[in-house]
C-alpha cells in the first residue's frame, strides 16, 4: 500500500514542468544551453565523419603513391576529381611542378621553393577545413557550466524571494524552486562534457593528420630535389 502511494511521486518529476515553472531568466539560460548542446552534437557528428574520411583518403593515397605507379599517372588520375587530405597536397604540388617546368625549364633553382610554398598553403587550407567550428566546441566546453551555474544562482535567488514572501520554509515549498535551479546546472554540464571530450579528440586527430601531411610534404620535396638534380 505504501509503495502504491509513493510511486506517482517517485516518477512525477517532469523536466518540462521544471522548465515551464522556471523564472524567465532561467528559461533563457536553459534554451541557450539546449541550443548549444544540439549544435555541438551536429558539429561532433560532422567532424567524426570528416576526420574518418580524411584518414581513409590519406591511407588510400599512400598505398597508391608507394605502389610504384608513376607520379604522372597518379597525378592525371587524381586531378580529374575533387581531392582532400594528402591527395590534395600531392595534386597541388604536382600542378606547380608541371607549371614551373613547362613554363621555363631553365629556372629550376626556384622550383623547389615554389613547390614547398604551395604545399605549405595546401596543408594550411586542409587543416583549416578540418578544424573549422572546433572553436565552438571549445567555447561551449569552457562556458556552458558557468552559464548553467548562473541560471542556478538566479533560480535559487528567486526561490528564496518566494520563500520570504510566503513565509513558508517547508520542504514542499523549497524543493520545486531548488530543482528548477539545479536543472540549469545539469543542462550546462550536459552541453559541456561532450564538447570538451570531442574537442580534445578532434584536436589530437588534427595534430596527427597535420604531422602526416608535413611528413609527406618533406618526402615529396626530396623527390622534387632529386628531379631537379637530374635535369640540371
Amino acid at each position: 500500500m505504501l509503495e502504491g502511494t509513493m510511486a506517482p511521486n517517485a516518477g512525477g518529476v517532469s523536466f518540462l514542468e521544471l522548465f515551464l515553472q522556471a523564472h524567465i531568466v532561467v528559461k533563457i539560460v536553459m534554451i541557450g544551453l539546449v541550443l548549444a548542446s544540439v549544435w555541438s552534437w551536429a558539429i561532433i557528428i560532422e567532424k567524426l565523419f570528416a576526420f574518418r574520411r580524411a584518414r581513409i583518403e590519406a591511407d588510400r593515397f599512400e598505398q597508391m603513391f608507394w605502389s610504384g605507379q608513376s607520379l604522372e599517372e597518379l597525378y592525371l588520375g587524381l586531378s580529374r576529381g575533387p581531392t582532400i587530405s594528402m591527395a590534395a597536397l600531392f595534386v597541388a604540388a604536382m600542378r606547380e611542378w608541371k607549371r614551373s617546368v613547362e613554363g621555363n625549364i631553365r629556372a629550376l633553382g626556384g622550383i623547389q621553393m615554389r613547390v614547398e610554398k604551395v604545399m605549405d598553403v595546401t596543408i594550411t587550407r586542409e587543416m583549416e577545413r578540418l578544424d573549422r567550428r572546433l572553436l565552438f566546441l571549445a567555447t561551449v566546453g569552457s562556458t556552458a557550466p558557468f552559464v548553467g551555474l548562473f541560471g542556478t544562482v538566479w533560480g535559487i535567488m528567486t526561490s528564496f524571494q518566494a520563500i520570504a514572501a510566503s513565509k513558508n520554509t517547508s520542504l514542499a515549498v523549497v524543493a520545486p524552486g531548488i530543482a528548477e535551479a539545479l536543472f540549469a546546472t545539469a543542462l550546462g554540464l550536459l552541453a559541456a562534457i561532450p564538447a570538451v571530450v570531442f574537442y580534445n579528440k578532434f584536436s589530437a586527430d588534427s595534430t596527427r593528420l597535420g604531422q602526416r601531411l608535413e611528413a609527406f610534404a618533406d618526402e615529396f620535396s626530396a623527390i622534387v630535389s632529386r628531379q631537379i638534380d637530374v635535369r640540371s
